[in-house]
């Protein structure tokens, strides 16, 4: 098992994850917002989005942009189940546990963390 510091670093060397970044506009809507109403935005979506055992529009539930927390769930691999099984292994088809859904939360909001300090 990987530490989010380890999962973060490998992202980083993925061509395509590691050019996701937030925008000076995501970060004015982090600091109005702050990152407790950020973090129930990411909880209510991977909840939502990501956790059912069947995702009918899977590996495209998930915009590109809109909300930073799309963002970090594109540059994290966590936007679909099959990115979730590829990078994470995490089986398809199956309903995520609080633990799985958890996990991710705390990796997306890592992430946004990170760039919000940049």
């Amino acid at each position: 098992m990987q530490t989010i510091d380890q999962a973060l670093e490998k992202l980083n060397r993925s061509k395509f994850r590691s050019r996701f970044k937030l925008t000076a506009e995501d970060i004015e809507y982090i600091d109005k917002k702050g990152m407790d109403t950020i973090e129930r935005h990411a909880r209510d979506f991977i909840r939502d989005r990501l956790a059912p055992q069947n995702i009918p529009n899977d590996g495209k539930q998930t915009p590109m942009r809109g909300h930073p927390v799309f963002k970090a769930q594109h540059a994290c691999a966590c936007c679909c189940r099959g990115c979730l099984n590829k990078w994470y292994r995490v089986p398809m088809n199956t309903q995520l546990t609080q633990v799985q859904q958890d996990k991710i939360v705390r990796l997306l909001m890592e992430w946004i963390r990170r760039q919000v300090r940049k």
